[in-house]
């Protein structure tokens, strides 16, 4: 049973007449007749009864034309559907970040698809590079915003450096004011606000303050990062942030730049090498990729691969 075999049946049930229903369809009159004798040949029933050119529904025809025509318009709302989201009006990102991302970066990106495609549903998670990796490779994400390198490499996905990104050091305004710029040996001893477990900004942290040769006091640990900012706000130390999240922060907190060589972190955008995402997640994948190049010329951060 073919779609056009149904449509042929309920034009003939419209018209009542052969002829007319061929020029609603647009084909001729014989083609209509052998396609309508081929259904009722499959469906073991005659569907019209033609006595005197006048033509009627048989019960067999009485029982399928609301199905058909039910059939057909289910057809129709897969092929509309189809072209919704084919045209980006309708469907879904599924979007994975790291928090300081979220806070930093992609509010203005999603603020731009938004405004562009708002029928495209867009499905947030943050977590840690880590967390991310194993989403994206189960299937649970299109795209993830992660900081390389990643802790775990996977030759399943593919990766495309956004760019680089200096850390800053975060204080209270109302904490005396630290050497600017500030070095990491003069964090030894300092109280320091801290992430929790899992996220790429904490070791980072901790891993220049071992390699400065000192074990950081941790006075509050395990935060997200509203949590850390609010913190520092509350003078309860410093905290190393993105420069993203930095200019986020408004007047409320001092922000101080790192000594060289610094820390800086590289930001990628990843999916899976085996699977294409769907188009609306590659529309903003292009939304993403055109912010970080402004987010280079407007913002200070490094373009990818950028040395010194």
């Amino acid at each position: 049973m073919q779609f056009q075999q149904l449509a042929y049946f309920v034009a003939v049930a419209d018209t009542r007449h052969f002829t007319r229903a061929a020029e609603a369809v647009h084909v001729s009159q014989p083609s209509l007749s052998q396609q309508i004798l081929a259904l009722e040949r499959e469906l073991g029933a005659s569907l019209f009864s033609r006595a005197r050119g006048n033509i009627t529904l048989t019960d067999a025809g009485e029982a399928l034309l609301p199905l058909a025509r039910r059939i057909l318009a289910d057809a129709d709302t897969a092929r509309h559907e189809v072209l919704e989201l084919a045209q980006l009006r309708r469907g879904r990102v599924r979007l994975g970040a790291t928090p300081s991302l979220c806070t930093g970066l992609l509010p203005d990106v999603l603020r731009a698809f938004h405004d562009r495609h708002p029928g495209i549903q867009l499905l947030i998670e943050e977590g840690g590079s880590h967390d991310l990796v194993r989403e994206l490779a189960r299937g649970a994400l299109d795209l993830a915003l992660v900081v390389l390198p990643l802790p775990s490499p996977s030759p399943a996905l593919t990766t495309v450096e956004l760019f680089q990104e200096d850390l800053v050091m975060v204080s209270s305004t109302d904490s005396p004011a630290p050497r600017s710029p500030v070095r990491i040996a003069d964090l030894e001893g300092q109280p320091m606000v801290m992430f929790r477990h899992g996220y790429d900004l904490r070791d980072l942290t901790l891993g220049a303050c071992r390699a400065a040769g000192f074990e950081p006091y941790l006075s509050v640990e395990g935060g997200e990062m509203d949590a850390v900012l609010g913190f520092v706000r509350a003078g309860l130390g410093v905290g190393l942030v993105p420069t993203t999240v930095a200019a986020r922060t408004g007047q409320d907190l001092r922000v101080t730049p790192l000594a060289r060589p610094g820390l800086r972190r590289t930001v990628a955008l990843a999916h899976r090498s085996d699977v294409a995402p769907p188009r609306a997640a590659r529309v903003l994948q292009d939304v993403l990729l055109a912010s970080a190049r402004r987010a280079v010329t407007r913002s200070g951060l490094r373009p990818a691969g950028a040395e010194g």
